[in-house]
């Protein structure tokens, strides 16, 4: 019986430290290459894009989900050197990007050469949802690269995937603690010590 219960407990343990740490591999910070959520292919080609907000956080950077409303500057880094001497530009627009009347253009930096490899620029950005369109001049217009920002806005599937990891160790604690309590084992124990 006492194999029994330290074989589940060594399995919960080993369950619950496999699932509190689920971020380290998603994380943006230790994401390289293909697993990067912000790089894109410009044809052939690979950029990557960062939004910064120094004012609130002077290193942080941030992909997808800007953690706060207000002056934001957008970096894109063109890593094919050979983009250096195309003409790129990016768009930013208020929406999903759909094409319907309600986006509104917030960004619209002209397309230019870019020689230092880095296109900027410094946009305010309220609340919402925004559509960032990257555009070269020789690239097919069906296979622009875009993100989607999401400002200020809660993400509901993070916040279900965050409390899940411990909502479910604590489920899997309090079944083992049942089935400990229950267990002859602890009762005969419990029996011998206390006389």
């Amino acid at each position: 019986m006492m194999k029994h219960v330290t074989g589940a407990c060594s399995t919960a343990l080993i369950l619950v430290a496999a699932l509190s740490h689920p971020g380290v591999a998603a994380a943006h910070g230790t994401a390289s290459g293909e697993d990067d959520p912000c790089i894109r292919q410009v044809g052939e080609r690979v950029i990557h894009f960062n939004a910064y907000q120094p004012q609130y956080q002077l290193k942080d950077q941030y992909c997808t989900d800007i953690p706060k409303e207000g002056e934001t500057f957008l970096v894109v880094d063109l890593v094919d050197p050979a983009l250096r001497s195309e003409l790129v530009g990016m768009r930013v627009v208020k929406g999903n990007g759909s094409k319907e009347e309600n986006d509104q253009i917030v960004a619209d930096i002209r397309p230019s050469t870019h020689p230092d490899g880095v296109l900027r620029g410094e946009v305010r950005l309220d609340e919402g949802l925004y559509t960032v369109t990257i555009a070269a001049e020789k690239q097919n217009l069906m296979r622009r690269p875009q993100y989607l920002l999401r400002v200020h806005m809660t993400d509901y599937q993070q916040l279900v995937r965050t409390l899940a990891v411990p909502l479910l160790a604590v489920l899997l604690a309090a079944w083992l603690g049942y089935k400990l309590l229950r267990s002859a084992w602890l009762r005969k124990w419990w029996a011998v010590f206390c006389s």
